[in-house]
């Protein structure tokens, strides 16, 4: 179905929408976990927001791959030296005894070994300065158009062995359902702080599939991010849309030296399969999203995720030099 023919269908009852300025009901574009079947509709938000800015870690050619593909990888970004020092920060506060139990803090079913933690821009002033380095803080101001704050930050380990996968997503469906967060206006930044080889379940992302936005099925539980966090089951894409987009732009799996970045639109397709090898991994994400994108009440049905999974600090980030 055309995206322009989804916007004039019957509004289910509940669905968020506001007024096209002619008293007309006009329906959430970016809908999602509303109807028993999915959706696919054209992107309707720029990729790209700065125009003729200097990007501090990206050329022109590399914009542009950005605005095309949805992501880029960049490897041997940081020195190794500072590399080693916040990896030994992440493995501080993966065995920190003040932080175990505490809502930060995901475990991986089963196992019981630590998946990710949550909002560490706020806890580690290690990771607070990573999160304002200025070659990512402008590299993001650059991409949104203007100010950012950190909508989520965390460490995501693949633990040698026992580290699960993360199932195909997009992170703005979440974010817009659950969170509020308005429009494509936000970008993840992942530093490698171990390497990602194709081996030990490196982030894998499918090009151009963020030009379409893919909305799910089912409704949202009460308290889902405390299950999400875990394995999602809810907010995921069905199967004949991502084989679709898969069959069109492939699958690549950005590897590199521990200290390399990628840089990924927030509606790109991404997900990483779970780590047997004896290789762990671990990776710092910074989420950053406009300040003229701020969240607002949530799209769908229950109430907003907590502040450590999606900050409502909406002061701009000022950069660590």
């Amino acid at each position: 179905m055309p995206a322009s023919d989804s916007f004039h269908w019957p509004v289910p009852a509940g669905e968020r929408g506001g007024s096209d300025g002619r008293g007309a009901f006009v329906r959430d574009p970016y809908q999602s976990r509303q109807r028993p079947y999915p959706e696919r509709r054209a992107r309707l938000d720029p990729v790209v927001h700065g125009r003729g800015d200097r990007c501090p870690l990206l050329d022109r050619e590399q914009v542009g791959a950005f605005e095309s593909d949805g992501f880029l990888g960049l490897d041997g970004v940081f020195d190794p030296s500072r590399v080693a020092a916040w990896r030994e920060e992440a493995e501080r506060l993966r065995r920190d005894p003040d932080l175990a139990g505490r809502a930060e803090v995901i475990t991986e079913p089963g196992s019981g070994v630590v998946r990710s933690i949550f909002r560490i821009h706020d806890i580690s002033p290690v990771f607070s300065e990573l999160a304002r380095d200025p070659l990512l803080l402008e590299t993001a101001r650059f991409i949104l158009g203007g100010d950012v704050y950190i909508h989520q930050s965390r460490l995501n380990y693949k633990p040698a062995f026992k580290g699960r996968e993360f199932y195909w997503h997009s992170d703005f469906e979440t974010s817009h359902v659950e969170d509020g967060m308005p429009r494509m206006r936000a970008v993840s930044v992942s530093v490698t702080l171990s390497e990602n080889s194709h081996l030990n379940g490196p982030l894998m992302l499918i090009p151009g599939s963020h030009k379409t936005y893919i909305s799910c099925v089912g409704r949202t539980p009460d308290q889902h991010y405390k299950t999400s966090l875990k394995q999602q089951e809810y907010g995921v894409p069905d199967e004949t849309s991502v084989a679709e987009m898969a069959r069109a732009g492939g699958v690549m799996a950005p590897t590199g030296r521990a200290g390399s970045v990628v840089i990924f639109d927030c509606n790109t397709m991404h997900g990483s399969n779970s780590n047997i090898t004896p290789f762990p991994r671990t990776n710092a994400f910074f989420v950053y999203n406009a300040c003229g994108n701020a969240l607002v009440e949530p799209y769908g049905e229950r109430d907003a995720r907590p502040e450590f999974i999606a900050s409502r600090n909406f002061t701009p980030l000022l950069s660590a030099n």
